[in-house]
């Protein structure tokens, strides 16, 4: 039974501007093999075309499709619940061109929906807008909840915690469809043409990648070349069905499902 992949991809085949030794071979191991992957990430800033160009400048054989962003997942369910609505957006191009694509017109007053998301361009003034917009009844989601996003200097606020202020100011929980959301889960497989059971998540992070997988009950895959350490799995209540130190040792022939592209 053949499997597909859903890859995380920073802390799993780069970080930073570096790629991870093997990944490369990894991936470009699959795409030659037509093995279905599709790459998740929980940064709304950029579009699909922008990473997947990036990819293939680091040397990754990938194409647009095979990049799936929280930014997509989030404007293909807000036209799913509400068709031709409206956004008040705190976030850059990525989610600003997810929406645009998915039939929503970006507002600054009575939108249907806060939407936050990643970015270096959010003020107070921002904040005080979107905080009158949901006490004046717009719905508020996120389109993920990662508290910080690593950078070449260091960490800096993520989605979460500006997801956060908002709700503290608000006391309105908001919705979030990025990662671990079975709604990202979920699209991004139905977009390989996979199910479940042939379904393999590869990711570094155990709250988002992996409580992801688990949750869509597909098998998961944690690497330790990213934000999680082998001495803190024991904190968890969920566990991964395979630990690697990186994910060159997936082309090791005891990896049944990738062992065509070792």
């Amino acid at each position: 039974m053949s499997m597909g992949y859903l890859i995380d991809m920073d802390g799993v085949i780069y970080r930073g501007s570096e790629t991870i030794s093997g990944a490369i071979e990894f991936i470009n191991g699959l795409s030659i093999s037509n093995i279905p992957f599709m790459f998740l990430t929980n940064n709304s800033q950029r579009t699909r075309r922008d990473i997947s160009l990036k990819l293939r400048r680091m040397g990754f054989k990938v194409e647009d499709k095979h990049v799936f962003t929280c930014a997509m997942a989030t404007a293909r369910f807000l036209a799913g619940q509400k068709p031709g609505g409206t956004a008040y957006v705190i976030g850059e191009g990525g989610l600003l061109n997810a929406l645009h694509d998915n039939g929503y017109a970006v507002v600054d007053h009575d939108p249907d929906y806060v939407v936050v998301g990643e970015g270096r361009t959010m003020t107070y003034e921002m904040i005080e807008h979107a905080t009158t917009m949901i006490l004046n009844g717009a719905r508020l989601v996120a389109t993920n909840l990662d508290p910080n996003c690593p950078t070449p200097q260091g960490m800096r606020p993520g989605c979460g915690a500006i997801t956060a202020l908002l709700e503290a100011a608000t006391g309105i929980k908001a919705f979030s469809v990025g990662k671990p959301s079975p709604i990202m889960m979920r699209a991004a497989r139905k977009e390989l043409g996979l199910d479940a059971a042939r379904t393999t998540m590869i990711g570094d992070t155990m709250e988002t990648d992996i409580l992801g997988g688990v949750n869509m009950g597909y098998r998961t895959v944690l690497v330790l070349t990213g934000g999680t350490r082998r001495e803190s799995l024991g904190r968890y209540a969920y566990q991964p069905d395979i630990i690697v130190e990186s994910i060159a040792d997936l082309m090791q022939p005891k990896y049944v499902e990738v062992a065509e592209v070792a």
